[in-house]
C-alpha cells in the first residue's frame, strides 16, 4: 500500500512516500543526504528490501522546493541538521497518528549529513528503537551523541577515509550500544556492485534485531 502523505513542520509542508506492506512490523523512516530528495534511487533500493522484510518505508523530503533551490546556489541548508532533526520530528509526530503505521516501532535510516539528523532525532524521541547511518556524518549530530539510546549501525565505504574518520570520532561520543561496519572497496555512495545491496541487508538485519525483538 502506497500513500502519499504530508507532513506540517515550522510553518512548511513537506511532502513524503509512505509505503506499507501487510503486516507490517515496523516502520522506517528516512534521511537523506546533502542535496538528495524522497527520490533518491540509493534510499529507495534500500526502502525496497526493508519492505520485502516486512517494514513500512517513509522516504520524506526534508526541504521544500524553494528551500532546494536555494540550497543549490547557498548551501544554506544542507548542513543545518538542526533544522533537518527538527523536521524528522515532525516526521515521527505525523506518523504516530496516522491509522496505516499508528503504534508499529520505529526505526530511522539517514545517509550523509541525514545520518546527524536521524541521531539528533533520536536522541529528542526515546521511542526511536534503531538508527542506521549509511555513509553518514554522525559527527555533526554534536552533544546529542550523549542523549542517543537507540541502538545504532553505523555503515561506510572502505575507500572513503574522510567519512571512516568522522565515524570514528561520533562513536567516542555515541553512548548508545552501536556497531561499526566498513564495506571493503566501497566509496561514498556504495555504487560498486553490490555494495548497496550489502548497506540494505546490514540495515533490514539491525531492524529486524532492534524493531521486532520482544
Amino acid at each position: 500500500m502506497a500513500l502519499p502523505v504530508a507532513v506540517g513542520s515550522g510553518g512548511v509542508e513537506l511532502l513524503g512516500d509512505l509505503e506499507v506492506p501487510p503486516n507490517a512490523r515496523g516502520l522506517v523512516v528516512f534521511a537523506h543526504g546533502t542535496g538528495s530528495s524522497r527520490f533518491s534511487p540509493r534510499n529507495r533500493l534500500v526502502a525496497h528490501v526493508l519492505r520485502d522484510r516486512g517494514f513500512a518505508t517513509l522516504l520524506l523530503d526534508l526541504l521544500t522546493k524553494s528551500e532546494e533551490q536555494q540550497d543549490l546556489r547557498t548551501r544554506e541548508f544542507r548542513f543545518d541538521v538542526g533544522l533537518l532533526a527538527d523536521r524528522m520530528l515532525s516526521a515521527l509526530d505525523r506518523m504516530r497518528e496516522h491509522d496505516a503505521v499508528a503504534g508499529l516501532p520505529v526505526g530511522l535510516f539517514g545517509a550523509s549529513t541525514g545520518a546527524a539528523a536521524a541521531l539528533i532525532a533520536a536522541a529528542g524521541d526515546p521511542s526511536v528503537r534503531a538508527v542506521v547511518s549509511r555513509g553518514g556524518r554522525p559527527d555533526l549530530a554534536g552533544d546529542a551523541l550523549h542523549d542517543v539510546e537507540a541502538p545504532t549501525l553505523l555503515i561506510v565505504g572502505g575507500r572513503d577515509p574522510r567519512i571512516i574518520e568522522a565515524n570514528e570520532a561520533a562513536i567516542e561520543q555515541l553512548s548508545a550500544h552501536n556497531q561499526f561496519v566498513v564495506i571493503p572497496g566501497a566509496t561514498h555512495l556504495f555504487e560498486e556492485p553490490g555494495a548497496l545491496e550489502r548497506v540494505a541487508a546490514l540495515a533490514a538485519a539491525w531492524f529486524e534485531q532492534h524493531l521486532t525483538q520482544g
